[in-house]
Order: C-alpha cells, then structure tokens, then sequence
C-alpha cells in the first residue's frame, strides 16, 4: 500500500474522531487533535522556562498599567478557567506573545510603539484573543499533519539519487504553502477578536489603526506578506479599519470608559 493511501486513511481516522471541536468565540468548527488539558499543560512549563532565562522588568507603575488592562481584557473573555498571566520582559526586541491557557510576555522594546495605555490594550487584545481561540492547538496540529506527510513522502522516494533535495524542497512548499498563510490567518483572526475585547472592556478601539502605524514606522522592512507568519501592516489597518464601526458600538456601550488611558514614554523616563 503507498503512503497516499496510508496517509489518506489514517487522517479518515483522525479528523472524526479527535480533529472537529467547535471554537465558541466564532461558533466555527476547526481541526484541533490536542486537548485544552494538554495544551495548557504546555503553555506553563514554557512560560516557566522563558521567565526563568529573562529579566521581568520591575517598575511598578508599568507594572500596575499592565495589570489594569490584563485584567479588564482578559474579563471580556469569560475564560474563567484560564490561568491568565502577564509579565513584562527587559528586551529590546518589538514583541509580545502568547503560550496556550493565557500566558503572555511582553517586551519593553514594544513600549514606545504602544506610547499609551491604550496601545497596551491593542497589544494584550490581540494575544488574549491567541489564547481564547486556541491557535496554539491548531498549529500543532497542523505541524502533525504536514511530519506525517513528509515523513510518507521520505519513505515513498526511497534511495532515488535527488532524495535529499527533493525533501528540501518539499519542506520549503510545506511551509511557505501551508505553515505559514495558516499563521496569517490567525493573526488576522486575533486582531479582529482582540479588538472586540479592548472595545468591550472600555479602551478606545481606534487605538488599534494608531498602533499599527507606529509600529510599521519603527519596525523598518519587513518581508513579503506571502513569506511572512503575520498579515502586511496596511492589510491589518484597512481590515481593521472595516471592523472600526461594530467596535466603536461596542466601546460606547461598555460601561466604563478608559479611553487611551495612561501615557508609557513619560513613565518610563
């Protein structure tokens, strides 16, 4: 039996019996073939490890903004089972980012493009939404469907005398075709559900349109959206500039209004 058949009636098997859990932030079925139990599981053990390799930044009022708005972000979610925490990481580098069951980083070097409390939210909005709509899960499974298609492809080509470079370039197809518009795909999805929870939770969602332009102006180049795991920065302003008007309902019907809140340089400095 060749590895087409293999590989088509092992995923016949899978995709019912583990692959279609309902997301209940979209009410959208998507394949997911890791539990929440599993995922969370390790989300913590690498959250400890990175913590324990990086300098938690240790001002206090930085440290008070961060939390104020993870907490009214995260609320939005309904996510009560989540172990939600945040820490702000000493780096230089512009980035902030989200293990499964809530655990988030964020850089200093992010500060300047977040320049007020209000940014912070765009930023916090965005990897909440990571965690609630469990991309984790989805990107390991995905990386488990296309090792188990390589490794069919490998034993298919056998001792032929191009092997090497045709699994190379079968790596490269899978990744620039696969891995990578995937990703894409849920950064898209995180801005637009990470800009329904700033609204709701009172931040100013035009916020979100003012970071990104800060952050393309101090970020420089980057590479072509097709090779690239987020969407090109004017694609995230005109598509969340589309989202703006449901947003500004639901920010005017939150019930308090933090607005763009507390200005970053000026405690920083």
């Amino acid at each position: 039996m060749n590895s087409h058949k293999i590989l088509g009636i092992l995923s016949a098997f899978l995709v019912p019996l583990w692959g279609c859990v309902q997301i209940p932030e979209t009410g959208k079925s998507a394949l997911i073939l890791t539990s929440p139990e599993y995922e969370n599981q390790l989300g913590e053990q690498g959250y400890k490890e990175v913590l324990a390799k990086s300098k938690i930044n240790p001002d206090p009022k930085l440290n008070e903004i961060l939390r104020r708005t993870a907490t009214q972000i995260s609320r939005q979610t309904g996510k009560r089972d989540f172990k939600w925490e945040f820490n702000l990481i000493e780096s230089k580098e512009q980035n902030a980012w989200c293990m499964p069951g809530g655990k988030i980083a964020v850089y200093t070097g992010i500060l300047p493009a977040m320049a007020s409390e209000g940014g912070m939210a765009v930023v916090l909005g965005h990897e909440v939404a990571h965690a609630t709509l469990r991309h984790a899960g989805k990107r390991i499974t995905s990386e488990m469907f296309i090792n188990l298609g390589l490794s069919f492809a490998e034993v298919s080509l056998g001792n032929i005398k191009y092997k090497n470079t045709l699994m190379g370039l079968l790596g490269a197809g899978a990744a620039v075709g696969i891995i990578l518009p995937f990703s894409r795909g849920d950064e898209s999805e995180a801005d637009q559900y990470g800009l329904r929870y700033m609204a709701r939770a009172g931040y100013d969602p035009r916020e979100a349109v003012l970071f990104w332009q800060r952050f393309a102006k101090s970020a420089g180049g980057s590479p072509p959206q097709f090779l690239s795991t987020h969407p090109g920065t004017l694609t995230r302003i005109r598509d969340l500039q589309n989202q703006m008007p449901q947003a500004l309902q639901w920010y005017e019907n939150s019930p308090q209004k933090f607005g763009s809140g507390e200005v970053l340089s000026a405690i920083r400095h």
